[in-house]
């Protein structure tokens, strides 16, 4: 459905996986580092700032992407794994 399902699945794998990396801490990248709450933080922000440059500060300020990090990252850092992601989105829909 002009991809929408196929956008949020993927959100879904991707946050249910990061949250089970940061809560079971065995997890580590290939390179031997833990995969933990720190590290996340640190890729989040690299990924951010590559965002904001491609989309222009402006484009940025205009979108709802700090709307939608704030949920993917109370989703990923809660103590509770939340059934699903679109669960809590809808709330956020105009």
């Amino acid at each position: 459905i002009h991809n929408l399902m196929e956008d949020a699945a993927t959100a879904e794998i991707c946050r249910a996986q990061l949250w089970q990396w940061i809560h079971h801490p065995t997890a580590a990248l290939s390179d031997g580092r833990k995969v933990s709450e720190r590290l996340y933080r640190q890729f989040l922000a690299e990924e951010l700032e590559k965002i904001q440059t491609l989309y222009g500060a402006e484009a940025y300020a205009a979108s709802r992407m700090n709307e939608a990090l704030q949920l993917f990252d109370d989703l990923v850092t809660s103590n509770d794994f939340a059934e699903f992601l679109t669960l809590s989105a809808y709330g956020k829909l105009d």
